[in-house]
Order: structure tokens, then sequence, then C-alpha cells
């Protein structure tokens, strides 16, 4: 009896982990150029060579497979984050410059998805709201750690008297908010690396803070 080899490779079944992944990256591509509201599913299910009704089966609804991009892609931006900052050294503003150096890193390497978490996702449903603030808060609470880490430390193991958590806090959402403003001045300034622009936002805010720590408060002067 003679096989028909090329025929039984055809009907090999994907794995339906290996499968969801491989309709997420065709989505996270149409996403990004089209915008979640003209992306069509046709096309998403064309791309990954299956039936529009296989999507429907494996994530549900064209906004069930957005929230599949979404989640996907901010774990994989936190998870950068983290293991960049674990192995970044020692010192918290170290592993802060680590961190934010994989989170630039990603966005320019990444920038499909970038264009769907950051520009998209606060545009759409309340719960794709939700999905991203969940993710931005893991991020925020890295970064706030990391902030507070070194508060304390430059105390000597004990935070100085006019510092907080709060103060921790504020300083952390500073760096994510001017971190997020910076993708879109990366997108129209291609020649800066994602390290040229780490350093320059870790010396715009962590030197500033080192001078806060060291008493040094500004206020308007009164005429």
């Amino acid at each position: 009896m003679t096989v028909n080899r090329s025929s039984e490779g055809r009907r090999r079944r994907v794995p339906r982990k290996e499968r969801e992944q491989q309709i997420i990256d065709v989505a996270v591509r149409v996403f990004a150029k089209r915008g979640y509201h003209a992306a069509s599913v046709d096309e998403i299910a064309e791309l990954a060579g299956i039936s529009k009704p296989m999507v429907y089966l494996y994530l549900d609804s064209k906004e069930g497979l957005f929230l599949a991009c979404l989640s996907r892609e901010a774990d994989r931006l936190v998870a950068a984050f983290q293991g960049a900052a674990r192995a970044g050294g020692a010192a918290p503003e170290l592993r802060l410059h680590a961190g934010l150096s994989a989170f630039f890193a990603f966005v320019a390497e990444h920038r499909d998805s970038w264009v769907v978490l950051h520009r998209q996702a606060s545009e759409l449903s309340e719960t794709i709201a939700a999905a991203v603030a969940d993710a931005r808060r893991a991020v925020m609470a890295q970064v706030a750690g990391l902030v507070w880490d070194g508060i304390t430390e430059s105390g000597g193991g004990s935070p100085p008297a006019q510092l907080s958590h709060e103060d921790a806090d504020f300083v952390a959402h500073a760096l994510v908010g001017a971190a997020d403003s910076l993708t879109d001045w990366m997108g129209s300034h291609p020649d800066q690396s994602p390290e040229g622009v780490t350093l320059r936002l870790m010396n715009m805010v962590w030197v500033g803070m080192g001078r806060v720590l060291e008493g040094e408060v500004w206020v308007p002067a009164r005429e």
C-alpha cells in the first residue's frame, strides 16, 4: 500500500495551544495595521490559514481575540522588564535602568505589539481597558519597588524622614508616564537607540531624585 506522505503531513493536527499562538501572531499584525474596528476576522483567518469559524472556536469572539493579543503581549512586556531588572545588578538604579532599557527595546522590536497595547486598547471596551490597566499596574508596582529601594538605600537602610511610599509611587507614575510618551518620540526619532533613551530618562528622573534625597527642594521664587 502506498502512503501519500505530503497529504499525511497536511492532515497533521496542530496542538490547540500552538494553533492559538499562530492565530494571535497574525491578529497582532492585523490589529496594529488596521485598528480594532477595521480589522477583519476573515482576514485574520485567511492569513492564519484556517477558517473563520475556527477562529471563533479557539478565541470565542473578535473581542476575545483582541483580549488574547493584549494579554499575551502585556505578559511579554512585564516579563521582559522583570527579567532584566532582576539581572540588572545589586543597586536599585542599575535594576531600574536594566528594566527600562528592556522596556524600550521591547517597544522598538515589537512595534505591532506596542501599537495594540498603547494606542488602541484604551479606546475600546471597559473589559479591554481593564486588562490594560492590570498590565500597567504590574509594571508600576515593579518600578515603585525599585524607586523605594533607592530611597531606602540612600538613607542607610531606612528612608529619609522627608520621603514616603507616596513619593516613591509618585516617581514611579512619572517614570512610567514618561516612558509611555517617549515611545511615540522614539517612533519619530528612529536613530535613537533604546539604551540612549533609557539613559536620558534615568538622568532626568534619577539624578533629580538624588538631589531631593540630599535635601534640595525647588520652590518658585517670590517676587
